[in-house]
């Protein structure tokens, strides 16, 4: 086993240490969800952890841990009611983003369940990390219903195999740490409130910080195990500090004071739910006790929210993760109790406890030069980006809705300048609830929320013979298969002599995501004010289905001369959101060149991702315009002929007219019908009157088919 980096010799991420080191005192805190970009240290912090946490005593020979002192009766391995103990490390298990559900929960051998009536159980990796660390690396990335198991056993505390009849329950604790880079998607709402803490890294911007670094990662990499000695002294330290914090945790009293302001501050900033209250609880509890104190203080109670909020309070995926601190100051300024009495605000308290005066549960110092990563490391310098900013990417404040409505058009035979008929990004319209637009046909790409696809989940429809180990058994396809051999395989009781080759695998249908790929157009015939802000708005709103509906999000621009790739594929719809909010407008409308450009971006992710099917979402009022060079064909017909080289490959497709005022040309429904798809406006896209706009309209289309070819293929009945 390789030597771990020393969690006491990681440089700065207060926050992030802390976070870790709470739960490692009470794990009922509910683990945390470490954010950052790539190539911060939350995996080697994250794993660091496990070499400070106490040995684990379990039943000897017993795979899922069970404590000696209080064994677990309903243990698939039990009863142990006189088994020997013996002790262990606390374990790391890291859970693969590519794990399958069997790997997570455990397997049931289902043959010899159906043919000796036997509970045949494989242990999961929930079985392996109970009373230990389960470690998900990009969690942001696992299947939806993998993370959903893996929070309902993290809440529940146990873990359930329910197979055709045959029931498993195991006893599964643990302490959940994700690490996750929001550049490539967020976690559902619904998924992030799981998480009991939350923690923002970001690399220092002080080169000194940034020295020490790689000062220490490069003397790690060189010797292993002598630089762990090195700092064998402080990690046993923090080992017995844990220890001490554990053993004084039940003698904590939370008093009503701290009670009322932990509650005055959830609801303060509108939290849903109540488990924000309850985390609050335990981590200004653990803080106390982190800190040597039996009594929660005030900055305990500042310290959880920092903590347990900010990702608590996000009402979509574009809004920014943070709390406003000038408010949580005034909340709990507002709701000081007896107990707070003689405090300034500044965390003065009469107990220094271990930290010194206002350690604020062993908080250090996050600002000014004396800020100290206590014996973990060097001076933690102010970290930046923390405030909370409202202003859009790219929003110019002084720009107003009374400026000139047109962009000035472009000189004939120009290039496209910057300032040429340009104008600056304006701020989106609210979004909206849109109609869902679904690509036709069954699809078997990754789990979603969009189209009908072939998945691992979701209503059952038949039944094939297994492709490798079977997941999902189809018992009355297997008993069927089985039954015409019982008296070849000479049954004789019972029992179903049933073998490997009968048994079947349930197909079943549920929805998939698709790559929905955004061609904006950002033209000069689009810059008026009022109208870019409703465009952006609807394609706002898009995104924000998309990230409901699970996609990938894609965002190619079109203006001037040419179009351009805004945003590869990703799963990041609030990076899709933040390229929208800087777009300018001006210039010509080379339709022609958006569509071929998303063209070359299709071609190559189907090279990429075969099962993932395109939705094509064209965002403009059908109108291009352009130089014409020798030689070249009109800006007109190129666009129809790219539109009819998506329709020849079978791309879904849908027009959103933006074409506005009382004369319309209708360009933009002669686009969608060269693309083979739909055409809608911008209300028709909000309008709660029409309900799957494309569904629809492929429904007509079979329709008309299945009475055309029932018309043909056989006489009609007489009236």
């Amino acid at each position: 086993m390789s030597t771990p980096f020393p969690f006491t010799a990681v440089v700065g991420m207060d926050d992030l240490r802390l976070a870790l080191l709470l739960n490692a005192v009470s794990p009922a805190v509910g683990g945390v969800l470490v954010r950052g970009e790539k190539g911060t240290a939350k995996s080697t912090a994250v794993r660091a952890l496990s070499a400070l946490l106490p040995e684990v005593p379990v039943v000897a020979g017993c795979r899922f841990s069970c404590d000696p002192a209080a064994p677990d009766p309903r243990c698939p391995d039990g009863p142990h009611e006189t088994a020997p103990g013996a002790s262990r490390a606390a374990r790391m298990v890291e859970l693969p983003v590519g794990a399958s559900e069997d790997r997570l929960v455990g397997a049931l051998d289902i043959e010899r369940a159906l043919s000796e009536g036997v509970k045949a159980f494989e242990p999961g990796l929930l079985a392996d990390a109970h009373r230990g660390v389960l470690y998900v690396d990009e969690v942001n990335l696992l299947h939806d219903h993998l993370v959903d198991l893996l929070l309902d056993a993290a809440a529940m505390g146990a873990s359930y195999v329910e197979r055709e009849g045959v029931s498993v329950r195991h006893a599964a604790r643990f302490l959940l740490v994700g690490t996750m880079n929001p550049e490539e998607g967020e976690l559902r709402p619904q998924l992030l409130d799981r998480f009991g803490l939350t923690v923002e890294v970001a690399a220092s911007r002080e080169p000194e910080l940034r020295v020490e670094v790689v000062r220490r990662r490069l003397a790690y990499d060189d010797d292993p195990a002598g630089f762990a000695a090195r700092w064998a002294e402080e990690e046993t330290a923090l080992r017995d500090r844990i220890v001490a914090a554990r053993a004084l945790l039940p003698e904590v009293r939370l008093g009503d004071a701290a009670l009322l302001r932990i509650a005055a501050t959830c609801a303060a900033f509108e939290v849903d739910g109540m488990r924000a209250d309850i985390v609050m609880a335990r981590t200004a509890t653990a803080l106390a006790a982190w800190a040597g104190r039996t009594d929660v203080l005030a900055e305990d109670v500042r310290q959880a929210a920092l903590l347990a909020l900010p990702h608590r309070r996000r009402r979509n995926p574009f809004d920014a993760p943070g709390l406003d601190e000038d408010k949580l100051d005034d909340t709990l300024d507002e709701f000081k109790g007896d107990e707070f009495k003689g405090e300034d605000g500044d965390g003065g308290d009469d107990d220094p406890g271990p930290d010194g005066p206002g350690g604020g549960g062993g908080i250090p110092p996050r600002s000014g030069p004396e800020g100290s990563g206590g014996s973990e490391g060097p001076d933690t310098p102010p970290e930046s980006g923390s405030g909370p900013d409202d202003t859009p990417v790219g929003h110019d404040p002084a720009a107003r809705d009374d400026t000139p409505a047109e962009a000035e058009p472009e000189p004939q035979g120009q290039p496209c300048r910057a300032g040429a008929g340009e104008r600056s990004a304006v701020r989106a319209a609210e979004p909206f609830r849109t109609k869902t637009l679904s690509v036709p046909g069954l699809g078997e790409g990754a789990a979603g929320r969009r189209s009908r696809a072939r998945t691992e989940h979701g209503r059952t429809t038949g039944s094939r013979q297994p492709r490798g180990a079977l997941t999902k058994l189809h018992l009355a396809a297997t008993v069927q298969a089985a039954a015409p051999h019982q008296r070849a395989r000479g049954r004789s009781g019972p029992g179903l002599v049933v073998r490997a080759d009968d048994l079947r695998q349930a197909t079943r249908e549920g929805r998939e995501g698709n790559l929905v790929l955004f061609v904006v157009d950002a033209s000069g015939s689009m810059a008026a004010r009022r109208r870019m802000s409703a465009v952006k708005g609807a394609v706002l709103s898009l995104l924000l289905d998309a990230y409901q509906r699970r996609d990938k999000v894609g965002l190619i621009t079109f203006r001037g001369k040419e179009a351009e790739v805004a945003l590869p594929p990703t799963s990041s719809v609030d990076a899709a959101a933040a390229r929208l909010e800087s777009l300018p407008t001006g210039g010509r409308t080379p339709l022609g060149a958006g569509l071929l450009k998303a063209h070359d971006v299709l071609r190559v992710e189907r090279m990429r991702d075969p099962a993932r099917r395109p939705l094509l979402l064209v965002v403009t009022d059908g109108r291009a315009t352009g130089a014409r060079a020798a030689g070249s064909a009109d800006p007109v017909a190129l666009a129809a002929r790219a539109a009819r080289l998506h329709a020849s490959e079978g791309t879904a497709s849908v027009v959103v007219d933006c074409e506005s005022g009382p004369v319309r040309l209708g360009l933009a429904a002669s686009l969608a019908s060269e693309l083979g798809g739909t055409a809608i406006t911008l209300d028709e896209l909000r309008a709660d009157s029409i309900a799957g706009l494309v569904r629809d309209v492929q429904r007509d289309v079979r329709r008309d088919v299945q009475r055309a070819q029932a018309h043909n293929g056989r006489p009609r009945r007489a009236a």
